[in-house]
This record gives structure tokens, sequence and C-alpha cells, in this order.
């Protein structure tokens, strides 16, 4: 029976979207592709009628994983979205989370292409957490990227760690807690 190509896009981006989920939860080299395919509802041989090769899928999947997280930081205050990152929630929950977080050590190990997906999905992420917040100068711009950056790494670096430790070990809790004390405003 032959699709139509609207159909054919559908299945495509279904498969994609099912890839970023397992890959954030098992990591790139944890997700075959027959048990990708089956995931998605398809079978093994559909992948290469979709895709060219496992590595296109895998920048594919990063960059909508990546659009996902910084989709969630719009519509908040950055602290709210740091607060919300730096969870036990989020922690325990790798598939729905941040590609950051879940993917960057693997990632780091990918062909260019997925290298550059990463820093595209980090600088939109760094665009959304500007806000409308004018800056007077140049420097002070610069300054408050450079702090964004920083949150982001100590955000992201601070979920490794905790997903690092058992989940029930005080220490999880205590990294997440220690760094929401560390890069979120303080309270007066």
């Amino acid at each position: 029976m032959k699709i139509t190509k609207e159909q054919a896009r559908a299945n495509r981006r279904h498969v994609v979207e099912t890839a970023a989920r397992l890959f954030r939860e098992h990591g790139y080299d944890g997700v075959g592709v027959a048990t990708l395919m089956a995931a998605a509802g398809f079978t093994h041989g559909g992948f290469y009628k979709q895709f060219a090769s496992k590595a296109e899928l895998i920048a594919e999947a990063a960059a909508i994983g990546l659009q996902q997280t910084a989709e969630r930081s719009k519509g908040s205050p950055p602290g709210e979205f740091l607060r919300k990152y730096l969870s036990r929630e989020h922690r325990d929950a790798p598939a729905d989370g941040c590609s950051l977080a879940a993917m960057c050590g693997d990632a780091a190990r990918q062909d260019p292409m997925v290298k550059a997906v990463f820093a595209d999905g980090l600088e939109s992420l760094l665009e959304n957490l500007e806000r409308d917040s004018p800056q007077p100068d140049e420097g002070s711009r610069q300054r408050a990227r450079a702090r964004r950056l920083s949150n982001i790494a100590h955000a992201v670096g601070a979920l490794l760690l905790s997903r690092a430790c058992p989940d029930d070990s005080l220490m999880a809790d205590e990294i997440l807690e220690a760094c929401r004390l560390e890069i979120l405003p303080k309270k007066t």
C-alpha cells in the first residue's frame, strides 16, 4: 500500500520524536534501529527508506530534543525555568527532559553535524533566557550572556551528577539543592 508524501513526512516526524525520547533515556548507543522502529510502530526495514544513516537520525532527534528544551524556557522567568530544571522531577524523567543533560556526553563523541546541532540548541536556549531586559552597553550584554551560559553549564552539570547517584541517595538531592542555592537569585 503506497502512502502519501504527507503521511511519509508524518511517519518520519514520529520516528524522530520517538528517537529523541529513547536517545535521552538510553543514549545513542543504547538504542538500536530495530528497537527504535518497533517503539515507533514500524518495521526495521522502514528505517532505511526514511534515513540515510543512524547519524542522520541522531542529528534530527537532537534538534527536536533541543528545540523542546528551548521551548520550555519560554514563557517563564529564567529563575523559574532553572528551578524546574534542577528538580527531582526533571532528574527522574530523562526521556522527557533536557537533551543537553541527557545527551552531552554522547554528543561529544558524535559526528560534527551532531555537535553543530547541540551548539545551535544551546544558542537558542541562551536567547530564550535573555528575555527582553536591554543592557545599557556591550560589556553588560557580554557579562549577562556569560552569566546565562554559566548558569546553564552549572545546571546541566548538576543534573548529570545527580543522575549519576543512586535514585534514593541523599547526595542526588543535595547536588540539586546546592546548585539551586548557588545559581538562583537570593530572596530577600
